[in-house]
């Protein structure tokens, strides 16, 4: 069996060269798109043809953006770019879990860094929403708060005319010294220092899925003192007891994307939802296999919702899949359009 992380990287390079001319592109857009006005919305000044995103951890280095909308989606997030170049973690740090239809992911932010992407995104017009989700370099100097504040600052900073909103990644398991800024005083300073960079950017909070409800309700009281519009619901869970993982002998290290996120991502963007009153936009990831896998989250209270590991065991047709089984839905339910079904489970 090949290894995951050298047949992404070969995915990775021939979206790159289809999206390198409008012929491919368009022969992608043929087999691959579907739009409906029934999915249409515009959120946060942002025009979105559906409501299905690629999720940060896929493109990392921001190579395949070109041709991502010819696959169907509405919206792109690259990254989690980071203020310095970093090589991540140790090889092999990607496993399937063909049984419980998950991936273990242990890269560490490896990326190319905030400098070299904003270069490559420069000045390019794009057919998609991008989002640009930043994290801290994975080094042992970013032990230091202080430390970690100012690379976020700094990738902030190099992405702040880039891209159409940004993602700030805080539940990255995967990285040296864990999640520092779940901690609501930690958080309150990286925000607070966010706070001063000046961006029309709408910003969005990614959270993990492992966290305590009164801990989560705690950071919510932290963020809505803060320049924070979305929040994403949900990174990768890290605990191995979840009885959604199935396979034997997975990995201890790294974190677990796919089906077994699903239940802990709805438990959250639901509460979330009820808890703030759709004050934020939501964004629901995690277990997205099916239309009603995305519907379900939707109808929970998320405006958008995101996949990777759907797509990677599925096949880039499941993005035109999702979307038409989205319309038959809001229509056997008799919605005129997607916004009328968000938060309809969770009011």
């Amino acid at each position: 069996m090949q290894d995951p992380e050298t047949v992404h990287d070969r995915m990775i390079k021939v979206g790159k060269i289809l999206g390198n001319f409008a012929l491919s592109r368009k022969m992608t857009s043929v087999l691959f798109d579907y739009e409906n006005p029934m999915l249409e919305q515009t959120v946060l000044g942002m025009k979105f043809k559906n409501p299905i995103g690629l999720a940060a951890g896929f493109d990392k280095n921001a190579e395949i953006v070109n041709i991502l909308s010819s696959v169907g989606f509405g919206f792109t997030e690259v990254g989690s770019i980071t203020g310095y170049p970093c090589v991540g973690n140790a090889k092999p740090r990607l496993w399937r879990l063909p049984k419980s239809k998950g991936l273990v992911v242990n890269y560490g932010l490896k990326n190319d860094g905030a400098d070299v992407i904003a270069k490559r995104l420069q000045n390019r017009k794009f057919e998609n929403i991008i989002g640009t989700s930043v994290a801290m370099t994975n080094c042992e100097a970013n032990l230091d708060t202080e430390n970690a504040i100012m690379d976020y600052a700094k990738a902030f900073t190099s992405l702040t005319n880039i891209g159409d909103y940004f993602t700030i990644n805080i539940s990255c398991p995967n990285a040296l010294g864990g999640q520092p800024f779940v901690a609501p005083e930690k958080l309150d300073k990286l925000l607070t220092t966010i706070d001063t960079i000046q961006t029309e950017k709408p910003i969005f909070i990614k959270l993990s899925p492992d966290i305590e409800m009164t801990e989560i309700d705690k950071i919510l009281e932290i963020v809505g003192k803060h320049t924070v519009h979305g929040i994403i619901c949900t990174n990768l869970t890290k605990p191995r007891n979840n009885s959604k993982i199935i396979d034997n002998n997975v990995p201890e290290k790294g974190g677990v994307s796919g089906k077994p996120v699903q239940d802990l991502s709805d438990k959250l963007l639901a509460h979330i939802y009820k808890k703030t009153k759709e004050r934020y936009v939501l964004i629901g990831l995690g277990g997205i296999f099916c239309a009603q896998d995305a519907y379900k989250k939707i109808r929970l209270g998320a405006s958008f919702v995101q996949l990777a590991t759907g797509m990677i065991f599925e096949g880039p047709q499941l993005i035109g899949e999702i979307n038409r089984g989205l319309v038959e839905s809001l229509r056997k339910d008799g919605f005129k359009n997607i916004t009328e079904a968000i938060g309809i489970d969770s009011k």
